[in-house]
């Protein structure tokens, strides 16, 4: 076990990447704890996804930022390097050709911090993921 030396949370893997402290209640005061510089993007981010799925939930689940109805549709995360759009598995290789050039994995999406967010793009993600969630809590 690793414990934190800022937050005194254990984790099992040593230097284990986390949010120390209280988790913020909204998704603006997730986004007024970022760094300045990262602001508007996220605010940016967070209305976009907002106006493409309006009927979803905004809550924080795993202290980020996240949109939900029937079951999770996507969320998003700051890291060091990049701002981590999670989203449905399938969804990656469903827009595989319009992510080219950016970092995917499983149910990842990483925008680099430099590198111009696609805001069109998300927007179709959250719509097929909130898509999705639908038909697939419907069965």
């Amino acid at each position: 076990m690793w414990t934190c030396p800022h937050c005194g949370r254990e984790f099992k893997r040593t230097n284990q990447n986390h949010y120390c402290g209280k988790a913020p209640a909204t998704i603006d005061e997730y986004i007024l704890s970022q760094e300045e510089s990262i602001q508007p993007v996220l605010v940016r981010l967070k209305n976009t996804i907002h106006d493409a799925i309006p009927e979803a939930e905004e809550v924080i689940a795993w202290s980020t930022p996240t949109w939900k109805k029937k079951g999770y549709i996507i969320r998003f995360a700051v890291s060091k390097s990049h701002i981590g759009v999670y989203v449905w598995e399938d969804a990656v290789s469903y827009f595989e050709d319009r992510l080219k050039g950016f970092d995917t994995d499983t149910g990842v999406i990483r925008l680099k911090s430099d590198q111009e967010i696609p805001l069109s793009l998300i927007s179709d993600i959250a719509k097929w993921c909130y898509e999705m969630d639908q038909m697939n809590r419907n069965r």
